[in-house]
């Protein structure tokens, strides 16, 4: 048996016989349908939006917003008597429920406060964005930065190094054997794609081992494609950051595209297995818009005048890094065991530095094969750009960080992730029924002589006294799984905690199978019974996997 990252050559024959299809839905649907259609066989508009409001949580859902969702489940499932239906049986209804497009288990919309300065918010953070696979000799690629920003990746990292004959500048990691790509093609790319999912600023990570020369020519490189689009401030020092509706809206030309770059160059020797690199980080905040007199001060920006952050460096010990200056700000970045260390040595000093500044934690040098580490880790003492390898997996874009990690109490006191706190909410989450497995996983070679044995876990990611993971019993025999289970998780700290769910074929004696997961922030859930999309160990959708889930919170 062979895998793949998660899927599995196709076997031969199963010995057992496979259950393919259920016959009703979850007990629970059936009821709350028979309950509002006042037991009827069909479920007309206001119905549906009774549902919706009362069960669903969704307050500001119209009639008009119903009859939409009834129309667009008749047109996909009875396509020739679609003009004669306006209302919903209990098949359409559990079709709808299980609509990823219809009834996602998150909130999509910004609604949070993007008005605080740019330190106030986890930003969705890349590592080494340019490569294709591992950290050894895999291609570096444009490919896979436009693959982040539609995923909705706000912060990107080039490592920029002159080409052969000095007179060029291409983008490759450095000390390893990975053929390289131009930076001009990065950099016309990230201006086609960079708000391909999300209007709020991109920044630009750069490690930075060019000559002057070459970075002067990478100033105009810039300029050149990205013209307007770059923030920089007229002042030349940033007392505070700008928010991200400010870089959103920046100079309110148009207000559909921007971008944002960041950084100053900063020299961090960091060991390892002997290796050294200096480390350049630049951020430029981009904006699409401006005016002739914009595109006249971009004509005597420099390279530095494009640096917008000061970044500082742990030469002199992590106490000296992560002090700061009232007057100023500045980014820190730091390998994953060091922050690590700083946290065990200097756990509130974290938490005051990531209150003003930027921190940026990424992968230590021996993850070759583009592993990552837990981000929670980082998330959990304000670090707002916690680094991930893309090639493998994980989520945010810009989201803000709760009021506690960011305000002091009467006595100076700070958030303490490690602090016994006391519960705030209860999470109850239930788990209904799996669809879409038969053509999701059909690729999937489970053992030659069972059929598949599936069974979900579900569980939190958060501070330490919020971490627990459950299971559901196996459901054997099937492609469409029921485990109609119910799973109670006790929070104090909701606003930083994670909903984690994973899919395994139960295989002993050998190894569980994985095959999908998901993670969900929990203070954007919401309640009621949702359809829970799955991806595999790239952070892949699985195409037509879906899991049937309740939230309530008490």
């Amino acid at each position: 048996m062979k895998r793949e990252l998660g899927r599995y050559k196709m076997g031969l024959c199963f010995s057992d016989k496979l259950r393919m299809n259920r016959e009703s839905p979850p007990p629970d649907v059936v009821r709350v349908f028979v309950e509002y259609t006042e037991g009827g066989n069909h479920m007309t508009a206001e119905q549906l939006r009774r549902f919706l409001v009362e069960v669903q949580g969704e307050t500001e859902v119209l009639v008009s917003d119903a009859e939409k969702i009834i129309e667009r489940v008749t047109n996909e499932r009875h396509h020739i008597t679609k003009f004669l239906r306006h209302s919903l049986n209990l098949d359409d209804f559990l079709s709808f429920l299980f609509s990823d497009d219809l009834n996602h288990p998150v909130v999509s919309k910004v609604h949070q406060d993007m008005a605080s300065p740019l330190s106030h918010y986890f930003i969705y953070t890349s590592h080494n964005s340019y490569l294709t696979g591992n950290q050894i000799n895999s291609e570096c690629s444009d490919v896979p930065l436009i693959k982040a920003l539609k995923r909705g990746v706000r912060a990107l990292e080039l490592d920029l190094w002159p080409n052969s004959t000095k007179d060029g500048i291409l983008v490759r990691h450095g000390w390893a054997w990975t053929p390289p790509v131009e930076l001009i093609k990065c950099l016309r790319s990230i201006k086609d794609y960079a708000f391909s999912a999300s209007a709020y600023p991109v920044i630009l990570t750069l490690e930075d081992h060019l000559t002057p020369d070459l970075q002067a020519k990478a100033a105009e490189m810039m300029k050149e494609i990205f013209m307007d689009m770059v923030y920089f401030s007229e002042s030349g020092d940033l007392k505070d950051f700008p928010s991200p509706e400010d870089l959103k809206d920046f100079e309110k030309e148009k207000d559909s595209e921007e971008s944002d770059v960041s950084g100053k160059t900063s020299s961090e020797d960091v060991s390892a297995d002997d290796e050294k690199f200096e480390e350049t980080s630049e951020a430029k905040e981009e904006k699409d818009g401006g005016s002739d007199k914009e595109s006249s001060k971009m004509d005597l920006l420099t390279y530095s005048r494009m640096i917008l952050i000061p970044s500082g460096n742990a030469r002199n010990g992590l106490k000296e890094a992560l002090t700061f200056d009232n007057d100023g700000i500045r980014r820190l970045s730091l390998r994953e065991q060091n922050f690590k260390k700083a946290t065990e040595m200097y756990g509130t000093q974290v938490i005051e530095f990531t209150q003003k500044n930027l921190l940026r934690i990424y992968p230590k040098a021996t993850r070759v094969t583009s592993s990552n580490y837990k981000p929670f880790s980082g998330w959990m003492y304000g670090a707002q750009m916690v680094a991930f390898n893309m090639q493998v997996k994980w989520w945010m874009w810009i989201r803000q960080k709760p009021d506690f990690m960011m305000n002091k109490g009467p006595d100076g006191e700070v958030f303490d992730p490690k602090a016994k706190l006391p519960i705030k909410t209860t999470l109850r989450v239930k788990v209904y029924m799996g669809k879409g497995w038969d053509s999701g996983f059909q690729r999937a070679c489970f053992n030659t002589w069972s059929s598949p044995n599936f069974y979900t876990r579900v569980g939190i990611t958060g501070v330490r006294g919020d971490r627990v993971m459950k299971k559901t019993k196996k459901e054997e025999n099937t492609w469409e799984p029921f485990w109609d289970e119910e799973f109670e998780f006790q929070l104090t700290v909701p606003e930083l905690a994670l909903l984690r769910v994973e899919v395994h074929d139960y295989n002993m004696p050998e190894k569980d199978d994985f095959l999908g997961q998901t993670c969900l922030p929990v203070a954007e859930l919401r309640q009621g019974t949702r359809s829970v999309p799955l991806y595999d160990r790239k952070g892949e959708r699985l195409v037509a996997v879906t899991l049937l889930m309740r939230f309530q919170f008490a």
